[in-house]
């Protein structure tokens, strides 16, 4: 098979494609993460970028229309520094594609180059050593050469990303010191075979394309919506995906017709169908437990979703309720994860929160959403951390009804600084000033748990040992988190500081913040202490001194 044109309809079966075989090694991106902690998630990230723009984009034949609608697609699910820049790659190929129903090897040449040049525009100071060499490398190879054919550029391409993705380690030290490569080249290049297998007619699919996605991570439920008094009116959205199995019957015996018959009896809004051996269900219904106990007379699950819709039905009353709240002149918005850290930054001047943070980096729609929630005149937005802070910018990019200020907060350290000095009274100008020198002198660490062995920062660490991370370094490493904690407040230098405040993780043992705190006050006598249970994920304590 031979391609010389590429047509708006073939580039979306490449970009599902590629979606789907960046689906299957999203985990193997996720490990590459340069600190040995749960906390990788940029297969994850750029995973549900491109998801969004495949899922989203017009299927037609002018690769014009096509690539247009994917790009707006994935600007808006961009999520992470990685899907961020992902993201603009593909901007700057619907730019390149312009006016084109169709391209030849040397249009996607141009297109390519215009990819190359958006996705370094996007960021303030690119890092070499990242997906942004990775891209800029290919695109010289194959502005280099000439091809006969689509399936032959995609094949000389990914030789040369890989050539490029071994090399990142030399270009960022801090590769070379975790021994691992970038993890944004390294989706790429899983997205770009992807591509190649549509090319080449073996299109990858995953139970995804049965219109189910990768789910972000579940957003906090208010509970205040249903209470003890509430009544059940609407029931449970139930959703499943199960699997045919040959110890409970032959699949291809399976009746859809007959399963979809009973769901009727006990449910409404029923969309139920067969793919293979997979069945996916859509049901609302009073009695949940029964779609499950019929479901597994024929397999067993995949997954599972059941939410109550009362507590949907009151979210988007109370919603409404909020909307109509009248327009102020300023507002601010944080990300966090944590119920205890979000109420902390409500109390401190937070008007929005968005529900994200490590693992669970928001989406641009997520933060528009959140600017649409604020209604102000002026929005500023405190990221808070380092992986989010692209997506912010796009976001602010994206929005026309305010006047968006990305307050670079990489940290919950730094987003707390600038909340504690909060003054809304000036001119937007010089209160955007005040909030950026606020962040000055601030220093957090962060304490978590190994998930590997590794060799950092002149450290030893074993798996399962806590290690103790401030800005890029890993500053400390024990087998007792109080100990890791210790010896990281020590190196923040607190006898220069005035306060420590310790927040404390979901997963922190019963007391840890207490006897840190103890510690803290008797070691450093002139340093006021503060405790909050913030409930986060990953980190069993983040502290910050300031």
């Amino acid at each position: 098979m031979s391609t010389a044109q590429l047509t708006g309809r073939l580039f979306l079966d490449m970009v599902k494609s590629g979606a789907a075989n960046l689906d299957l090694h999203s985990s193997e991106v996720n490990d590459l993460n340069v600190f040995p902690i749960p906390d990788g998630d940029t297969g994850s990230n750029m995973m549900l970028t491109i998801q969004g723009g495949a899922s989203s984009a017009c299927n037609t034949d002018s690769l014009t229309e096509t690539a247009s609608s994917i790009a707006r697609g994935m600007l808006l699910s961009a999520r992470g520094n990685s899907g961020v820049i992902l993201s603009q790659l593909f901007e700057g190929l619907s730019a390149g594609f312009k006016g084109l129903d169709t391209a030849d090897t040397k249009d996607f040449d141009f297109a390519f180059k215009k990819a190359v040049e958006q996705a370094y525009s996007s960021v303030i100071e690119p890092t070499e050593g990242t997906i942004l060499t990775v891209a800029r490398e290919t695109g010289e190879m194959i502005s280099q050469n000439s091809f006969a054919s689509f399936e032959e550029l995609f094949e000389q391409a990914i030789e040369r990303a890989k050539i490029s993705l071994e090399h990142t380690p030399e270009l960022l030290d801090v590769l070379k010191k975790a021994g691992v490569v970038d993890s944004g080249g390294a989706g790429l290049i899983y997205i770009l075979e992807g591509m190649l297998s549509a090319l080449t007619g073996k299109t990858i699919e995953r139970p995804h394309d049965l219109h189910y996605q990768h789910a972000p991570a579940p957003k906090a439920v208010n509970t205040d919506l249903f209470t003890e008094d509430s009544v059940l009116e609407f029931g449970y959205c139930t959703e499943v995906l199960v699997r045919l199995q040959r110890i409970k019957g032959d699949p291809e015996d399976f009746d859809i017709n007959g399963f979809i018959e009973f769901m009727g009896t006990i449910g409404d809004s029923i969309v139920a169908f067969r793919n293979g051996s997979i069945v996916k269900l859509h049901v609302h219904t009073m009695t949940p437990y029964k779609v499950l106990e019929y479901c597994q007379r024929f397999g067993e699950f995949l997954t599972i979703k059941i939410e109550n819709m009362m507590l949907q039905h009151n979210e988007v009353i109370a919603q409404d309720e909020e909307k109509k709240k009248e327009r102020s002149r300023y507002a601010v918005v944080a990300v966090a994860t944590g119920e205890g850290l979000k109420e902390q930054l409500k109390d401190m001047g937070a008007d929005v929160i968005i529900d994200g943070g490590q693992t669970s980096n928001p989406s641009a729609s997520d933060i528009l959403s959140a600017f649409d929630k604020a209604n102000a005149d002026i929005i500023f937005i405190l990221p808070n951390n380092g992986n989010i802070l692209l997506t912010a910018k796009q976001a602010g990019e994206l929005y026309n009804k305010s006047d968006v200020r990305v307050i670079p907060t990489k940290t919950i350290g730094d987003c707390i600084s600038v909340l504690s000095m909060l003054d809304l009274t000036g001119d937007p100008d010089s209160i955007e000033a005040e909030m950026n020198a606020s962040m000055e002198g601030t220093v957090t660490a962060e304490i978590s748990k190994s998930i590997r062995a590794a060799e950092l920062n002149g450290l030893t660490i074993n798996s399962g040992e806590y290690i103790g991370i401030i800005g890029k370094d890993v500053v400390s490493a024990d087998t007792d988190c109080l100990d890791t904690a210790v010896a990281a407040l020590k190196l923040m230098e607190p006898a220069d500081h005035s306060a420590l405040m310790i927040i404390s993780g979901k997963n922190a043992a019963k007391g840890l913040s207490a006897e840190l705190a103890g510690i803290a006050k008797k070691k450093y006598r002139r340093l006021e202490v503060c405790e909050i249970n913030g409930g986060q994920d990953i980190y069993d304590l983040i502290l910050v001194v300031n």
